[in-house]
């Protein structure tokens, strides 16, 4: 199920989740290579620290995103190029952080996936508190543990594993009318269709 959301973009996903879940003000810092997709370990730390950071890479499991609720907060980064490729390393699938990152240069020339609100140079504080494997809140999008996490050029999004089936049925439809519309704009005969089906909302 999950490697056949990394097929579609996140646009795509998010139109089918009415337009409500979505990270506001997270982008990618990594090379852009694809769509990132996997299950979510969640992290929940003090803004500015990252010592459950730290005990999370310890529990990557192959195909996990590491989603971190940092408060948004800016003014300290909370991982950096060690911290990445430690996760790399384990076989993460990427890394979501609601907070500044560091070593932007390194990461950004790495394939690895990297989300973030902005970059910092300065280091992070290590002394906790946090928590592992809760609900968080990234970007104003909830994410529990075990979701879906995918992210892409446009952002990130996240869902249950339930309804993820139906979910996946939706987009592919979607992209099946989407792709018959930019046939029609090549062919010169678009006549607003897009709009009409989708209530204007385009």
């Amino acid at each position: 199920m999950i490697d056949a959301f990394r097929a579609f973009a996140t646009p795509l996903i998010s139109d089918n989740l009415a337009r409500v879940p979505g990270a506001i003000g997270l982008r990618p810092f990594h090379r852009a290579s694809g769509v990132m997709a996997g299950r979510a370990l969640t992290v929940r730390t003090r803004p500015g620290d990252n010592q459950f950071i730290h005990r999370a890479l310890d529990l990557v499991q192959p195909g996990d995103v590491v989603v971190v609720d940092g408060g948004g907060y800016e003014g300290r980064a909370l991982v950096g190029e060690i911290m990445t490729s430690v996760a790399a390393s384990r076989g993460a699938a990427g890394i979501v952080i609601d907070g500044a990152i560091r070593d932007a240069g390194a990461i950004g020339r790495n394939p690895f996936p990297c989300f973030a609100r902005s970059a910092i140079h300065l280091g992070p504080y290590k002394d906790g508190p946090g928590a592992i494997n809760v609900p968080v809140c990234v970007g104003g999008m909830v994410v529990s543990p075990g979701d879906i996490v995918v992210g892409d050029e446009d952002g990130v999004v996240a869902f249950p594993v339930d309804g993820a089936a139906a979910l996946l049925a939706a987009v592919r439809a979607q992209e099946a009318r989407e792709a018959e519309i930019m046939q029609s704009i090549r062919e010169n005969r678009y006549q607003g269709a897009y709009a009409r089906a989708a209530g204007g909302s385009h």
